[in-house]
């Protein structure tokens, strides 16, 4: 698999994912791997649903910078970022980052990493759905913290 980003609507298998991540490779003594879901709360307000928008070839651009920054900054053996769009319910999964490298500093800080700055740079526009009204998610003060630590 190697490094691989995937922007798709369809969900993804999070055992298939892990072992097309580790999939041949003998070297990799560390595999840290994060999936994030769509929660039923949101700043105090029942969530039911969310929406999720990107700008195609842009997005997948911006998500290939970020796997290539995080390439230099740490030893990697083999990267994997599956970000869905689309209508997603409750429970569903949205994000998947696995990382492979010979240790687990570098594969912890390495998903750390990636995930800040999908949170932050990644073109994705979330919308939540709330009964009968929607609103569009706005960056959060704690993810853009999160952001300064690596620059």
């Amino acid at each position: 698999m190697s490094f691989s980003i995937a922007v798709q609507t369809q969900d993804f298998d999070v055992g298939r994912e892990y072992a097309e991540l580790v999939a041949g490779d003998t070297a990799a003594g560390a595999v840290v791997f994060f999936v994030g879901r769509v929660r039923d709360m949101n700043h105090a307000r029942s969530v039911s649903s969310m929406s999720l928008e990107h700008y195609p070839g842009m997005t997948e651009n911006i998500l290939q910078q970020i796997l290539d920054e995080a390439k230099v900054r740490w030893n990697l053996i083999a990267t994997r970022i599956v970000h869905r769009v689309g209508e997603l319910h409750l429970g569903e999964q949205i994000v998947f980052v696995g990382v492979t490298s010979a240790h687990r500093e570098h594969a912890f800080q390495a998903a750390e990493y990636l995930m800040d700055f999908l949170k932050t740079q990644a073109p994705f526009w979330k919308k939540e759905h709330i009964g009968d009204s929607d609103y569009w998610v706005e960056e959060k003060e704690g993810d853009l913290k999160a952001l300064q630590r690596w620059r």
